[in-house]
């Protein structure tokens, strides 16, 4: 990952909003609440298995601890795989998503942060999502900030062919189970992860506890915890980014660093990262007092 400059130069620039992005959330929204008016117990079970195959095991395992911080290796066929689950939770490709989150990490809570709650709130959660970038939407610019991944044809035709994935899920949720397996499966279940991916950038910088000397506002919180299989540990995760655990304490619980071990035991996994005694130590030693949860 290159060197980042600590010039906040897009905030110089006036916001141009991405009326496309707000007409796919409008729309995607209005379906979500439609379906609660809509229930099948086909429809249900669509929701639960994708919402974790999606947002799980796709995002939180996938994009995030393997692709994004390397956290462990994975065998080849599966690691590709479940990073063609991720594309399902329609969050982009994985190089886009990749290059976002590394650029988060460099930058966190600095003016050039690409979601971060110094901003507000609602800039942190969605609203950085509605806002055209040179840096985060120009592949040419972005793509070196995951340039391992760029250097993957894999990953490259997922990366360019991830939009078509969700029509064709969404269709054959329709020939499967009709307009409620449609509205549960797909769009609720897309709000559901959406949001709860996006409370790991805004929630957790706002509330919850620090335990770790991190350089940015990051923050354990329990509930998007409990929303994103581990992920809400986030001042765990910002003061030891390659780490593949979260969840650090007997009590946080973290179901993808679970899957993690699990997969190890199968021998698909290898290589997980772990912080060290010594680098508990370094970070504990300035660690500042929890905040209120």
């Amino acid at each position: 990952m290159q060197e980042e400059s600590k010039t906040p130069t897009d905030l110089l620039k006036p916001v141009r909003i991405k009326w496309d992005s707000v007409a796919v959330f409008a729309v995607m929204h209005i379906l979500a609440v439609a379906a609660l008016f809509c229930f099948s117990w086909k429809g249900f079970w669509a929701f639960f298995v994708l919402q974790w195959l999606t947002g799980g095991i796709g995002i939180c395992l996938a994009y995030h601890r393997m692709l994004t911080h390397r956290s462990f290796q994975l065998w080849k066929p599966l690691d590709y795989f479940i990073t063609w689950l991720a594309c399902l939770a329609w969050q982009n490709g994985p190089i886009k998503w990749v290059a976002v989150h590394r650029m988060h990490h460099a930058r966190s809570d600095m003016p050039n942060d690409p979601h971060s709650p110094t901003r507000g709130f609602f800039w942190a959660h969605m609203g950085w999502l509605c806002s055209f970038s040179d840096e985060l939407d120009r592949y040419e610019n972005y793509r070196h900030y995951a340039s391992d991944l760029d250097r993957d044809p894999v990953y490259r035709f997922i990366e360019k062919t991830f939009p078509y994935y969700q029509l064709i899920l969404a269709a054959g949720l329709f020939l499967w189970g009709g307009w409620s397996a449609f509205l549960w499966g797909f769009a609720l279940r897309t709000v559901f992860v959406w949001h709860s991916t996006w409370f790991v950038n805004s929630a957790s910088h706002v509330w919850g506890y620090r335990t770790w000397a991190s350089n940015d506002q990051s923050t354990n919180n329990w509930w998007v915890a409990l929303l994103t299989y581990g992920e809400g540990w986030h001042n765990n995760h910002h003061a030891f980014p390659r780490s593949a655990a979260h969840g650090l304490r007997w009590w946080e619980l973290d179901i993808t660093h679970g899957t993690v071990r699990l997969l190890s035991l199968l021998g698909l996994a290898w290589n997980i990262q772990l912080p060290t005694p010594q680098q508990r130590q370094q970070m504990a030693v300035k660690a500042p007092a929890a905040l209120a949860a």
